[in-house]
């Protein structure tokens, strides 16, 4: 017959407990895997393989009661450093809603709006075609395998008990906020601008001809044309797109680097 002592349990609890905190918060705010159609059991589910795989492998953690306000403590920081590096990753999609939120705006698809699960809130339809084009390609390059691969390295920079998220890794977080508008930039201004010469053609036609009906033949010219910079540009948006989730790859590690 096995028996266990108390300290016997609240170690094996310890060595997969706080992992799995780390790992599930992670989760919550990462792209695709905090996705909103994506069922919590699932999530969990693939949380607890993950942790019972890298569990093992992980350096010896304190035997503290989670119930203690040590435990809490711990608790809190394993949350707040699983939530940073899904925010990371969170920053480069927001970036790409942004610009497309852009595009539609400046196509006249203000009044059209559906809602993003991904996002919880309303969207354009440029902003849902980049937002799938982006987790295509998170998902094509091995994002989401590399995502994991610093999740366990996470592990070594920022031990479980001893470490957590400090003054300068906020800082960077903080920092790393400017992608969002230089994603958004770099993506919508082609078609900015070429919307933005369509409308001062358009302004040039209505002066030389003011009995022309600028709503009725604005908005379809500028819809049309938006469709058209959509369809020449779509070949050329995979490979910035690739570049900035590779970034953010890049940022995550930065910020796991930087330890206390």
């Amino acid at each position: 017959m096995i028996e266990f002592t108390s300290a016997q349990m609240l170690s094996l609890f310890s060595a997969y407990f706080w992992p799995l905190v780390r790992i599930l918060a992670l989760f919550s705010t990462a792209p695709f895997f905090g996705h909103r159609n994506i069922p919590i059991r699932i999530k969990v589910a693939l949380g607890v393989a993950i942790t019972f795989l890298i569990a093992p492998t992980l350096a010896p953690i304190p035997d503290i009661d989670p119930l203690s306000w040590a435990g809490l403590l711990i608790l809190s920081q394993q949350m707040l450093i699983g939530i940073a590096m899904g925010f990371v990753m969170r920053l480069i999609i927001s970036g790409v809603e942004l610009s497309g939120e852009l595009m539609g705006m400046t196509m006249g698809f203000g009044f059209a709006t559906f809602y993003n699960p991904q996002s919880g809130g309303q969207s354009s339809a440029i902003n849902q075609l980049l937002s799938l084009l982006t987790l295509l390609i998170f998902l094509a390059t091995d994002m989401h395998l590399l995502l994991i691969q610093c999740l366990v390295e996470s592990f070594s920079s920022l031990p479980i008990g001893i470490s957590a998220l400090g003054k300068n890794n906020f800082q960077q977080l903080a920092f790393m906020g400017k992608n969002i508008f230089y994603i958004s930039v770099q993506l919508s201004m082609p078609i900015v601008a070429a919307l933005l010469m369509i409308n001062m053609s358009l302004g040039v036609l209505t002066k030389a001809a003011p009995q022309l009906n600028l709503f009725g033949i604005g908005f379809p010219i500028t819809i049309l044309g938006g469709f058209l910079m959509v369809y020449l540009l779509m070949p050329y948006w995979a490979m910035p797109l690739a570049e900035h989730l590779q970034h953010g790859i890049s940022m995550l590690r930065e910020l796991m680097s930087l330890g206390i």
